[in-house]
């Protein structure tokens, strides 16, 4: 069965998202563990992330994705902004342990001119000054596209990060579909040659979720603009190829396209359609 979701607004609370996510036949969904511009998290309600657990468990939910705010840079340049960094992060994880064996997404950083090597350094020290050795919540580096000075654009660099990570069994990986082909894998034309790379450097056990996305843009664009299913550059027949892919399949797949709930609603169906036909 395909667990599929998208991205929802949290400001209703963790119950009223898991109710939402049924309305539009999903098991798993994402949300923002705060103001995706700014810095400030609302108060949590220990019963209200009870009766979250509580739904996913009666409803036989995937691992939810709460992604982490796009301001935060583990690797900035100023050490103010990589101390924000951290101490944000670590006030989310310690909030998602109210919701107990779920995933933190984030983007790993730009190193905004130091070199990618400064910012692997950096975004491991910052990740080994948060982790800690209780916490149920996986980390998950995002593949990003290589636009500008992002790390992440390549498996390699992700790979180095969880090899400084002390607590690397905290950690895991989420794939962009749209950032690995702006980034110049031929998920497209050479799926299987993808993954099979993505095994060699980083290793399948290591990816735990898909962000399932079409594209603005051609491969290599490094532009990092999200499409609808099928209105981009990647298209639904390699799309659905990711969903039936048998490495992939009993994932966790949330959509980040341009839509309102309706047409997610519409996306989820399609896909769950796609994933029931043979390859």
């Amino acid at each position: 069965m395909l667990h599929i979701g998208c991205h929802l607004s949290s400001s209703k609370g963790f119950a009223a998202m898991g109710r939402q996510a049924l309305e539009l036949d999903a098991d798993t969904f994402q949300f923002f563990t705060r103001n995706p511009r700014g810095s400030k998290a609302k108060d949590l309600d220990p019963a209200d992330a009870a009766a979250l657990v509580s739904l996913m468990e009666e409803h036989s939910f995937a691992p939810i994705i709460a992604h982490a705010p796009y301001t935060l840079n583990l690797c900035g340049a100023e050490e103010k902004n990589r101390v924000f960094a951290r101490e944000t992060m670590a006030d989310d994880l310690r909030r998602m342990e109210h919701v107990p064996g779920q995933y933190y997404n984030f983007h790993p950083g730009s190193h905004v001119g130091q070199g990618v090597e400064t910012g692997i350094t950096l975004i491991a020290e910052g990740l080994n000054a948060i982790l800690t050795p209780d916490q149920t919540t996986t980390v998950l580096l995002e593949t990003m596209a290589g636009k500008g000075s992002e790390v992440g654009g390549r498996f390699e660099e992700l790979r180095e990060i969880l090899d400084r990570v002390e607590l690397s069994g905290k950690m895991g990986v989420c794939l962009d579909t749209c950032h690995v082909s702006d980034g110049g894998y031929d998920i497209i034309g050479d799926l299987d040659g993808v993954l099979t790379e993505f095994d060699r450097v980083i290793g399948l056990d290591r990816l735990k979720a898909i962000h399932l996305n079409d594209s603005k843009n051609p491969i290599g664009a490094r532009k990092d603009r999200h499409a609808r299913i099928g209105e981009g550059f990647i298209g639904l027949e390699a799309l659905a190829r990711v969903v039936r892919h048998p490495a992939l399949k009993d994932l966790p797949f949330c959509l980040e396209t341009p839509n309102e709930l309706p047409g997610y609603a519409r996306e989820i169906a399609l896909m769950r359609q796609q994933a029931e036909q043979l390859q």
